[in-house]
């Protein structure tokens, strides 16, 4: 029998990282260190850019007219979006290319408001004006597309299955029929469950990290999502839970932001092609000893 845990309140970073913070030493294209090196000065990756110009970019004046930036990011997903709620400390590959963009439209660090935004919510805290740019494992799909407009993809994953550590026989969703299977609201993996396997019994949460708890307490049989994010919840509670399978689906995650801002998304992508460099040295810093193996997409 499986003991119990709680996990709110107790840190679940998978990489231990410092914030990239943006100086005014290297360049927004070029790192100033070696990706693996100083793990001391990683803000001289990038620079903040200055007499930045983005013309027809409502997004972009208002993040002027207000002097900065608001970004809707998760919090939750050990090495891709977390918050130490002790140390109020933010890591993570999405915080990092956050910080990246923002940089590159000339906000410094203390000009950036992090907002959790739960995935069923993005779509409307974009449109809606709440932030200026959402960071946070959010997949890039047609139905979204209708809403919002995407950069990137900046990452490349899949669906993946966590299971509890003692458990043997499951590979595929398949292998959980008659089973509970959890996941996030909103999330495409919760969406393809409903959608494509009847007899599985869906279960949602706003955060990941309940879902995780449910499964190491018995509550639940697996957790699905994109398996970048399982293998953070899985280099923590290796005694408890390990990922399973292939992957079963593509996930392309992008930059999402107001629908029609063609040249915010224009910037972005231009930095994300130009940028290769940086690229590799966030992904190395939050998740390169994660045993994820990837190189950085074009852009589409």
């Amino acid at each position: 029998m499986r003991r119990t845990r709680t996990l709110a309140g107790i840190g679940i970073a998978a990489v231990t990282l410092l914030a990239l913070t943006a100086c005014n030493s290297g360049s927004p294209t070029t790192p100033g260190g070696d990706a693996g090196g100083d793990a001391e000065e990683p803000s001289t990756w990038f620079e903040v850019a200055s007499d930045v110009s983005l013309e027809g970019s409502p997004t972009f004046d208002a993040m002027t007219e207000r002097d900065g930036v608001v970004v809707g990011v998760k919090e939750d997903q050990p090495g891709l979006g977390y918050l130490d709620v002790t140390t109020g400390e933010r890591t993570g590959f999405d915080i990092d290319i956050a910080r990246w963009i923002a940089a590159s439209l000339g906000f410094d660090e203390d000009k950036i408001e992090f907002k959790p935004i739960a995935s069923a919510n993005r779509e409307q805290a974009i449109t809606n004006g709440d932030i200026d740019y959402y960071v946070g494992t959010y997949s890039i799909t047609d139905k979204r597309k209708e809403l919002i407009d995407f950069a990137g993809p900046y990452f490349i994953t899949g669906q993946g299955l966590l299971v509890g550590a003692d458990t043997e026989g499951v590979e595929t969703l398949e292998d959980l029929n008659g089973k509970t299977v959890c996941s996030a609201t909103g999330s495409t993996p919760i969406q393809n469950i409903k959608a494509n396997f009847p007899e599985i019994t869906p279960k949602e949460y706003d955060l990941y990290s309940a879902c995780v708890e449910d499964l190491i307490n018995g509550q639940v049989d697996a957790v699905t999502t994109d398996q970048a994010i399982l293998i953070g919840f899985a280099a923590q509670y290796p005694e408890d839970v390990k990922v399973v399978g292939d992957l079963f689906t593509e996930e392309r995650y992008g930059v999402g932001f107001t629908k029609g801002d063609s040249a915010l998304q224009e910037h972005i992508n231009t930095l994300f092609t130009d940028g290769g460099d940086i690229w590799q040295a966030i992904f190395d810093k939050n998740l390169g000893e994660s045993g994820i193996k990837v190189e950085q997409p074009a852009v589409d």
